[in-house]
């Protein structure tokens, strides 16, 4: 994910004008879900070569928030060992899948089959603009394929900023999660906001895309290792630690000196591949090739 909302103090004057004028609740909403998600149907510096390794799904469904089929795209990158177990992977704000290709690869290294999904106006999953509700609709949708192709395997999520915020919500709302990876996430959007310059503002009342990520980890039941960069400067290390203090045992917190907000990944994987053995135990998958070890 990457909240780089389109300057801080323009999000703080627009929230609070709409707040003054009582008819502006719809349009707030709208141009919040346009804020946070940021959706893409392509990132500028991956496209069709970043991914020509991995294999297109398709995820049908009726919805059950817009009432309408749904057609999300989906990437299966399988591990060279059949007995792995499976991780749902959620990509954060801004970019399309494809962007998150090198960070894709590097979970399969460690030893999982991934499957990493577009939430509706993403990517190839349709024009729709995406809520806190239809990515969190989403994300089940692609959970409840996993299961249904893959019964006899083990099941994990990982969500990477925005997408570690659905990942918790998923997390606590499945009962046969494995374990949980959160990587440079926050406890809410309310909590991001009062990091901006203005974030004094009485702000809470006019966020209607919440992502109550901290209330909802009070409910995981999993294995829960949380990381973040030291230096990452979009969502501060601050709030992953909060983030985690909400988490039950067993869980592990993973600072990555040194990670930014893009970098923490490749940066610490080997402290991933340590600490996942640690919370989890050993999984199979072939050693981090030199191309899976670089990249964003």
């Amino acid at each position: 994910m990457r909240i780089s909302f389109p300057g801080h103090w323009r999000i703080v004057g627009l929230l609070t004008l709409c707040g003054a004028l009582a008819g502006g609740c719809n349009a707030l909403d709208t141009q919040q879900r346009r804020w946070i998600f940021q959706p893409a149907h392509e990132t500028p510096w991956a496209g069709p070569r970043a991914v020509e390794d991995m294999q297109d799904q398709w995820i049908e469904f009726r919805s059950r928030v817009t009432g309408l089929d749904t057609r999300l795209h989906a990437l299966w990158h399988p591990s060279e060992h059949a007995e792995a177990p499976v991780l749902l992977y959620l990509h954060g704000a801004r970019w399309d899948v494809t962007g998150s290709a090198s960070r894709i690869r590097r979970m399969q290294s460690l030893g999982f089959h991934v499957l990493a999904v577009d939430y509706r106006g993403f990517g190839r999953s349709g024009d729709e603009l995406p809520s806190q509700a239809t990515a969190l609709e989403d994300a089940r949708a692609a959970w409840d394929w996993i299961a249904q192709r893959h019964p006899q395997r083990p099941r994990y999520i990982f969500g990477h900023s925005l997408g570690g915020a659905i990942a918790v919500h998923l997390a606590a709302d499945v009962p046969d999660a494995a374990g949980l990876i959160v990587e440079n996430s926050f406890p809410s959007i309310r909590e991001v906001v009062s990091t901006f310059r203005w974030g004094w503002l009485p702000l809470g009342p006019l966020i209607s895309q919440r992502f109550e990520a901290a209330r909802a980890m009070e409910r995981v039941r999993a294995p829960v290792l949380v990381a973040h960069g030291s230096e990452d400067r979009l969502i501060p290390p601050e709030l992953g630690q909060a983030l985690y203090e909400r988490a039950s045992a067993p869980k592990r917190w993973l600072l990555v000196e040194g990670g930014t907000h893009h970098n923490t990944n490749s940066l610490g994987l080997e402290q991933y591949r340590e600490a996942i053995g640690t919370l989890f135990g050993p999984l199979p998958g072939p050693a981090p090739t030199a191309a899976a070890a670089d990249g964003a």
